[in-house]
């Protein structure tokens, strides 16, 4: 019952970063189980030292690493879908657009990059511990970091979708 309620509770947030290290849906649902597995076999193990959905995230992260380190398959192309929301506005359909199209960005990047970026960008972690997770040194962390940085802003400056230009000169 309990597990059933914190499954409930985390499931929808940990698919989304499930989804940003899968190479598909289906390897995304998987990674997502095998994590909620270990969550609530370490459960007993959290030490309260950060908040709960972090540690959650952490190991839903280093699950979604493993998984292709296992099969050693390698990420060519990552799908990212959204959960659905209830009712949005406008101006959140339109942000979402554009977070969409970033993220189509994110997700054409070298394998290296993309995971630096991602880890490093979007979920926070520092240098040191990306080193760790991916088993690089700090200085490859930050020179991957700054490749995918260069690289997504030349694709922003090439890309021809007018919508996706439209929303950058709004945001700006």
């Amino acid at each position: 019952m309990a597990e059933t309620r914190l499954y409930q509770s985390f499931a929808p947030q940990m698919m989304i970063v499930c989804r940003r290290y899968a190479k598909n849906s289906y390897d995304a649902e998987d990674i997502l189980q095998e994590g909620f597995i270990k969550v609530f076999r370490y459960l007993k193990d959290f030490k309260f030292n950060g908040s709960f959905e972090g540690w959650i995230r952490r190991i839903m992260i280093t699950t979604a690493l493993n998984f292709y380190k296992r099969k050693r398959i390698y990420q060519n192309e990552t799908e990212l879908t959204y959960l659905p929301e209830a009712i949005v506005n406008e101006q959140e359909v339109v942000s979402d657009i554009f977070h969409e199209e970033i993220m189509n960005l994110v997700n054409k990047l070298p394998k290296g990059y993309r995971s630096v970026f991602s880890l490093n960008s979007i979920e926070g972690y520092s240098h040191k511990e990306i080193s760790q997770m991916l088993h690089i040194s700090v200085n490859t962390s930050k020179s991957q970091l700054n490749r995918a940085r260069m690289s997504l802003q030349k694709r922003l400056i090439q890309n021809e979708n007018p919508l996706f230009n439209q929303n950058i000169l709004q945001s700006a």
